[in-house]
This record gives structure tokens, sequence and C-alpha cells, in this order.
């Protein structure tokens, strides 16, 4: 019963160490959080061979995770209580499937440097948690470092990933001082490596940034000007005509756009209504509107804008897996999440969200799972499986230099993903979402402060519009400013600095993923060996 009463303590505590980190807003929690989750693990495993420890073990660490995430990020179900749950359920699977995949290789080894193979196999399972239909990447360790982001200025040459390898060699360093000394004293050799270990990196971090050259000291600035229009997107947004949506807008930029803006952001899904014909996208009545509005007025004024599109295919070979049946026999036609640049010229540019939330926004494994599409939860105004495109698109101004990443709501939280509008030449990024599905949760607080890991990872200026809030710009260091109210109209400006050189991590990616998710694939394989040798 004592054995049953410290597994369950070791669990709640592990837990609640990993919620803190989010729920708090302070990310020195997550130097802990495994560490009584590893106490855990070793001490079942002292009977390893008994199959009912391995189940033990299993039950005791999901139970963490599952904890985890319905602390952190109960907000999902107030958009769908049943999409929350499966959400729930399997992403502490999948945590469990990791942690004790790392369990029983440890355990087959048996040395003492087995516990640090839990690094590159967690970071493995992160990486490719990333990029398959179930993703759902919001609890990867190094996120939690979104709320002190003065801390890690380095994730310019490590990208979030450096974060979680940050996280895990601390708890780990902690688990193995404990186990090794059942007496420590303050000021001590073991204590004094593991304050090393947490300190270092953080000045590190300081004296980047302070010998960082501001990107304000440049000339290539811009004038943005952000829209927060806050049109309930439950009860008003998608039953509400557009023309009553677009007059609110023009009411609210009177006076805040004039000859020298060079940008007007709005948010995702702002054209809504029947959807909009890319083919013959230059005849729709929306962009008619803009053009007429402001861009005759302004002619040096770019428009960034979310809307509902759709394109169809008539030819066999070109349907794509999301494609859905027209009403004339053999013609298809997929629906897009899109962000638009309008301006002066002939040419609209489009971009298709194409990191799409799971059950939300498309089916995951949509060409074997197709017939239950319908299912997805109706979001944004649309439902079943969205489009996607398999480039990032970068909008484009030749005149003045400047190359747009437009980033659409849940792709802001990819680290990898928004890296790769860097190689395609994008010097400032632009953020729309509609954030209000959540309420005044922790979902759209979280959600805005992993943007700031995005500036910092690339050093590029961010302007931020959200239907509901928050909308606000954040500078190359991750610090944001002219933050917005929560579910308040409201219009800001600002003068915004692109940067055209490209940090570490923008050039060369995400290397501490690609390489743990080797040596984790290589563990795997080893795994498979170890279990036919006696």
């Amino acid at each position: 019963m004592r054995a049953k009463q410290k597994y369950l303590y070791l669990s709640f505590l592990s837990a609640l160490l990993f919620s803190a980190g989010w729920l708090m807003h302070f990310s020195l929690f997550i130097f802990f959080a495994f560490v009584p989750l590893l106490q855990l693990e070793d001490a079942i495993s002292k009977n390893n061979g008994i199959p009912k420890q391995k189940l033990k073990l299993t039950a005791y660490v999901y139970l963490t995770f599952l904890i985890w995430n319905v602390l952190t990020t109960w907000w999902v179900s107030l958009a769908s209580f049943g999409g929350a749950c499966i959400a729930f359920l399997f992403n502490s699977f999948f945590m469990t499937l990791a942690f004790v995949f790392y369990s029983n290789l440890k355990n087959k080894i048996n040395k003492p440097f087995a516990v640090w193979l839990l690094i590159p196999i967690w970071l493995g399972y992160e990486f490719l948690h990333t990029i398959w239909d179930l993703s759902w990447s919001w609890l990867i360790l190094g996120n939690v470092f979104s709320f002190n982001t003065s801390w890690v200025q380095w994730f310019e040459y490590t990208g979030t990933s450096g974060g979680t390898a940050w996280a895990l060699f601390v708890n780990i360093l902690i688990f193995n001082v404990i186990k090794q000394h059942a007496y420590l004293k303050i000021i001590s050799s073991p204590v004094l490596k593991i304050s090393a270990s947490i300190l270092m990196p953080i000045l590190f971090s300081y004296l980047i940034y302070a010998f960082t050259t501001p990107l304000f000291k440049s000339q290539n600035k811009l004038n943005v000007v952000v829209v927060q229009p806050n049109i309930d997107p439950y009860n008003d947004k998608f039953v509400t005509d557009f023309q009553t949506q677009f007059s609110k807008c023009l009411s609210l930029i009177k006076n805040k756009v004039n000859k020298n803006t060079d940008y007007l952001v709005l948010p995702e899904t702002f054209i809504v209504g029947q959807g909009m014909n890319e083919a013959l996208i230059n005849e729709n009545e929306a962009i008619f509107w803009f053009k007429d509005s402001l861009l005759k007025k302004y002619p040096k004024l770019k428009i960034i804008v979310g809307a509902d599109t759709y394109r169809f295919f008539h030819h066999a070979d070109s349907i794509t897996e999301t494609a859905r049946p027209y009403q004339e026999p053999g013609v298809y036609y997929d629906v897009y999440n899109t962000a638009l640049q309008i301006d002066s010229s002939k040419n609209v540019q489009v971009y298709h969200k194409s990191k799409l939330v799971p059950g939300v926004e498309r089916m995951p494994f949509a060409s074997l799972l197709k017939p239950l599409e319908s299912l997805a939860i109706e979001m944004g105004g649309t439902f079943g499986s969205l489009g996607t495109q398999k480039y990032r698109s970068v909008f484009t101004d030749s005149l003045n230099n400047t190359h747009v990443a437009p980033v659409i709501c849940y792709e802001s939280v990819y680290s990898d993903f928004v890296s790769g509008y860097m190689q395609k030449n994008a010097n400032i990024i632009f953020i729309i979402t509609n954030d209000g599905w959540w309420g005044k949760t922790p979902g759209h607080i979280q959600h805005l402060n992993y943007a700031r890991l995005r500036a910092i990872e690339n050093r590029v200026q961010i302007a931020r519009s959200a239907n509901t809030g928050i909308s606000c710009f954040i500078n190359e260091f991750g610090e944001i400013s002219d933050a917005t109210n929560f579910w308040e109209e409201a219009v800001i400006e600002k003068q915004l600095y692109k940067n055209n050189n490209r940090t570490f991590f923008a050039k060369n990616g995400d290397l501490i993923s690609y390489f743990s998710t080797f040596i984790a694939i290589i563990l795997v394989m080893l795994s498979i060996i170890l279990r036919f040798k006696k």
C-alpha cells in the first residue's frame, strides 16, 4: 500500500510541475518536472522482470501525462468536448509510448549512461509528432520558455528543440544527483553543477541580447496597421454578411490608414460568405471592395487578409486526397483556409494554410478515412478536410524588397515549419488568426506567446492580427508591444523593420530534432535486436 501511495504521489507531483510552467508562466518548473517521473520509473524498474510491473509503470506514466494535458489545454473543450477528450487521451498515449519505450530500452542496456537516452528519444518523439496527421505540438517542452524569452535568446541557433534538450538534461542531472546522494549540502559540487546547468544558458542568452544590434537601427522600415475587428466567431462572424463586416472594418481604420501605410493586416477568414473561386479571384466582389475603397486612394498599400477560398479540379490526375465531388460529374473541388495579399496590381497573391488542426480542419489520414471527413468539427466557416499546399508561399513586393511570411493561426506553433518561410527569403512575419474559439482562457494567451519564439528563432519582427485578440507587434527579441485587450475592437499601428539576414536556425533548420530523430530510430532498431538477444 505504501508503494502505491508513493507512486501516486510521484505521478501527481510530476504532472503538477509540468502544468505549472504553462499555468503560472514560469519556465523554471520544467527543470524539475521529469524528476518525480524518473524516480517512479526507477523504483518500478527494480522489479522489471515482472510483467505486471511494466503495466503498472505504463498506468502511472499515462496518468501523469493525462493530468498535464488536461490541466494545460482544458480550454480546447470549449470548442468541442468530445474532440478535446480524444486529443487528451491520444496525446497522453503518445507521450507515454515514448517514455515507456525509453524505460524498456534503458533496462535492457542496464548501464548508468542509459538514462541519458531519454533526450534523443523524447526529442525524436516531439519532432515526429509535428509532421504527421495527428500532430498536436502544443506541449513541446521547449514551448514553456515562451513565457520567459529573455532566457532563450540562443534559440536563434537551436530553435525550440534546444529548450527541450536543456530541460531534459537538467532533469536527468537532478535525478542522478538525488539518486547518488542521500544527503546534499546547499553549497556542494552536485548542487553547483545543477545551478550551472540552469544559469549558464540564461547568462549566455543575456549576452546575446546585449550584443545583438536591434533592427530599428536599419533603414528597412515598414508602416503597418493591424485590425482587430472583434466579431464573435460563434454567433456573428459566419452568419453576418461580409459587406456589414467590411463596412465595420472601414470605420475602424478611418484616419489610421494613409498614404504612408505600407501594409494593412486583417485576421484569419476575414472574407467570409459563399467562398471565393480562385480561378476568378480578381472578379470577386470582396476584392473589388478593397480595391475601390482603399487601393484607389492609397496605391502604395498592400492588404494581407484571411479568406475562405476554393478551387475546381477537372482532371482525375489533379484531384487531391481532400477534394470533394461537385454537382457536375467528374468535377471535384478543394476548400482552403487562405491568406491573400491584395494590392494595386492585377495579381492577388494566395497562400493556403498547410498546418491544419486535426479533427477541426482536417480528418487525419484523409486518404484512408475520407468517408468520415464530414465528422470534422465545424469551425472557421468550413467543415470536413481542408486542402493544403506542399510548399510555403511568401508574399512579395518587389518595389521595396519586402517578403512577407503569411502565417495562419495554428501554423505559428511550429518552429521548423515557420523557418521554412525564411528559406523562401521572408524578411518579416504577419500572423493572422482567430482565437475567439476558446473564450477568455489560457488558450489564446499561450498561442500569442508561442509567436515570441518564432521571432527569436528567425530574428524577424511580427505583426499579429487576431479577430478577437490579442493583436500586437513582436520584435526580434520576442518582446510584445501595443498588445490589445481580448474581445475588444482595436486598431494598432507601428513601424516595423525587415531583416534580410538569416539566423543559423533559419538557414539550417531544426538540426537538433533531425539528429535526435535519427538516433531515436537507431535506438528502436537496437531495442528490437536486444529483444531477441539472450
